[in-house]
C-alpha cells in the first residue's frame, strides 16, 4: 500500500485557532498555552546508540512543522529536546567498541543534527543532553523520597507505582491492575513487557567504571532514562509546560513514566497537551532494526534522493497520527510534487519581476487591478492554515494548494496573470513554505550557486528564527558569521536570498 495522501478526516476549525488531538484526553482541543503568545514546547529527543532511522525522523519532522505552524500564526515557540548520551544499549555498545561513552555518542549527535539540517528542521532553542544534568536529577529523586514515592534496594532506587494513583491515565491502562502487578521492579531502561507496569528506576546503582557512574547519596550509579526528561523539561521550561511531543512507543513507559514521577514531585500537572506522532512501517512492520528493514537518511541521499523530497513525503505521506506505509515507489511522486510546487513559484516570482520592472513612473496602481490568481492564492492560504489548525492536518492542507498551482499554471500558459496575481501567488508559496519547508523560498539561492553547506544553512536557519524572536543582535551576529564563510544575505518582502561572495 503506497502513501495516503488524501487529507485526513476532521472538520476544520472555525475559529481558527489551532486545535490538537491530545493523548491524554482522547479528544481534539484547543492549544491553550499557560503564559499567553508562548508556547513552551518539550520534544523528545534521539538516544544516540546509532543513527536515526526515517522512522525516528518522521516523528522530528512532525514537530517541526508544529513548530512551524505556531510561530506563523504569530506566537513565540521554545523548544527543547532532549539527547539521551546515558542508557543501557549506549553502555553496551561503547563497552564493545571499547570507546569512553562520550567519544562513542560524539558521531550519532554530528549525525543526528546533520539529519536535521538537511531535512530543513529548525534547531531547537536547547539540546540538554542528559549527563549535564545528573544534580537536578539527584534533587529530583530527593523531592519523591521526601514525599514517600521512592524505595531502595542495593543502592538503586525505585518509583513506587502504588503511591500515585493517577498512574496509567495517559495510556489508558486498568490503574487497578497495575496497583495489583506494581509489586515488581523493572531495572532495564525499557520494558520488555511493556503491558505491565512495575516499579521503575529513577538511580541505577552500578559499580562499574566506565564512564557512565556519578556519585550519589545511595551510592555510585547513573540515572534512569525515564528520570532525565522530567528533570530537563522542568528545568528548562517550567513545572507545567504547554506541549509534550514524541512517537506513540513512548507513550507508555517513558511518558506514563514522566508524568508520574513530575507530579508527584511538584503536585502540579506536568502537561498540558501531549501530541504522538504514528508509526512509519515497511512492508507492513514498524521500521526497527530488529526487524531488519531500518532506512536511513544517508542511504536515500547516497541514492540520490533530495531531502526534500523525503520530507514532503513523511509529512504529507499520511497525517501523523495515522501509520505511514513507506514505499520507496512513492519518492517518485513525492520528488514530483516538490518540484511542482518550486516550479510554481519561480514562474510567478520571476513573472512578478518582470512585470515590476516594465513599470513606468507611477504606473504600478494601474497593475494592481483585481486578478483572479490573487483571490485563488488568498483562499490557498486560508485553506492551507484551516486545516493545519484541524490538528495539523498536513495533508488536507497541501490539497488546497495543488488547487493553486494547477489553476495558475494554466492561467500563466495563457498569458492571463498580471502583477497583482504573481505578486499574491509568489507571497501565498512563501507563507505555505515557511510551514511546510520543502521549497525554501525564504532562502533561495542564486541560479548555478550550489546548495549551502550544512554549517552555513544551520546559520541561515538560527538567524531566521532570532528575527521571528526579534532578537536583531543574534540575527547580525549569524549574518556576520555567515559573510565569514563567503555567504552575503538580502533580506527581501519575500524572504532572504542569499548569494556567494569572494
Amino acid at each position: 500500500m503506497g502513501a495516503d495522501l488524501r487529507p485526513a478526516a476532521g472538520s476544520a476549525s472555525p475559529s481558527g485557532r489551532l486545535r490538537l488531538h491530545n493523548t491524554a484526553s482522547r479528544r481534539v482541543e484547543p492549544v491553550q498555552p499557560l503564559t499567553p503568545a508562548e508556547v513552551r514546547l518539550y520534544t523528545c529527543g534521539p538516544t544516540v546508540h546509532a543513527r536515526a532511522h526515517i522512522g525516528n525522523l518522521r516523528t522530528f519532522l512532525v514537530e517541526d512543522c508544529l513548530r512551524r505552524h505556531l510561530e506563523a500564526t504569530g506566537l513565540r515557540v521554545r523548544q527543547v529536546m532532549n539527547i539521551t548520551d546515558v542508557e543501557d544499549k549506549i553502555i553496551r555498545k561503547a563497552r564493545a567498541a571499547q570507546l569512553p561513552i562520550a567519544e562513542f555518542t560524539a558521531p550519532f549527535i554530528a549525525a543526528f543534527h546533520t539529519d536535521l539540517t538537511a531535512l530543513g528542521v529548525r534547531p531547537a532553542h536547547l539540546y540538554p543532553r542528559a549527563t549535564s544534568y545528573i544534580e537536578p536529577m539527584l534533587e529530583l529523586v530527593a523531592r519523591l523520597d521526601a514525599g514517600g514515592y521512592t524505595y531502595v534496594v542495593d543502592g538503586s532506587v525505585y518509583f513506587r507505582v502504588a503511591a500515585f494513583p493517577a498512574y496509567g491515565r495517559l495510556a489508558g491502562l486498568d490503574v487497578a491492575g497495575l496497583r495489583a502487578g506494581g509489586s515488581g521492579r523493572v531495572d532495564a531502561d525499557e520494558y520488555e513487557v511493556k503491558e505491565q507496569a512495575r516499579d521503575f528506576v529513577l538511580w541505577k546503582a552500578t559499580d562499574s567504571d566506565d564512564g557512565a557512574r556519578w556519585p550519589s547519596p545511595y551510592g555510585p550509579g547513573r540515572p534512569g532514562w525515564h528520570l532525565e526528561c522530567s528533570t530537563i523539561a522542568m528545568a528548562e521550561l517550567g513545572e507545567t509546560i504547554d506541549l509534550h511531543c514524541g512517537g506513540v512507543d513512548l507513550i507508555f513507559p517513558h511518558h506514563e513514566n514522566e508524568i508520574a514521577q513530575s507530579e508527584a514531585a511538584t503536585g502540579r500537572p506536568f502537561v498540558r497537551h501531549w501530541v504522538h506522532a504514528e508509526h512509519l512501517l515497511v512492508g507492513g512492520a514498524k521500521m526497527a532494526k530488529s526487524g531488519g528493514n531500518l532506512v536511513s537518511l544517508e542511504d536515500l541521499v547516497e541514492r540520490g534522493v533530495d531531502p526534500m523530497t523525503v520530507r514532503f513525503l513523511l509529512l504529507a505521506g499520511a497525517h501523523y497520527r495515522h501509520k505511514l506505509h513507506f514505499q520507496e515507489a512513492d519518492l517518485g511522486a513525492a520528488a514530483d510534487a516538490v518540484a511542482r510546487l518550486a516550479g510554481f513559484w519561480q514562474r510567478t516570482h520571476e513573472l512578478a519581476a518582470r512585470l515590476e520592472g516594465g513599470l513606468p513612473p507611477g504606473g504600478e496602481d494601474a497593475q494592481a487591478v483585481a486578478d483572479p490568481l490573487a483571490g485563488l492564492a488568498s483562499e490557498a492560504i486560508a485553506q492551507f492554515t484551516r486545516a493545519l489548525d484541524d490538528d495539523l492536518n498536513l495533508p488536507g492542507a497541501i490539497a488546497g494548494v495543488f488547487d493553486l498551482v494547477r489553476e495558475g499554471n494554466r492561467r500563466l500558459d495563457d498569458g492571463s496573470v498580471g502583477l497583482a496575481g504573481a505578486r499574491a501567488a509568489t507571497a501565498a508559496l512563501h507563507q505555505i513554505d515557511d510551514v511546510l519547508g520543502v521549497m525554501r523560498v525564504g532562502s533561495q539561492r542564486t541560479e548555478g550557486a550550489g546548495p549551502l553547506d550544512p554549517a552555513a544553512q544551520r546559520l541561515l536557519e538560527r538567524r531566521e528564527a532570532a528575527r521571528r524572536d526579534r532578537d536583531f543582535a543574534a540575527a547580525d551576529r549569524y549574518r556576520d558569521e555567515l559573510r565569514q564563510l563567503g555567504i552575503a544575505l538580502e533580506d527581501l518582502p519575500q524572504g532572504t536570498r542569499w548569494r556567494r561572495v569572494g
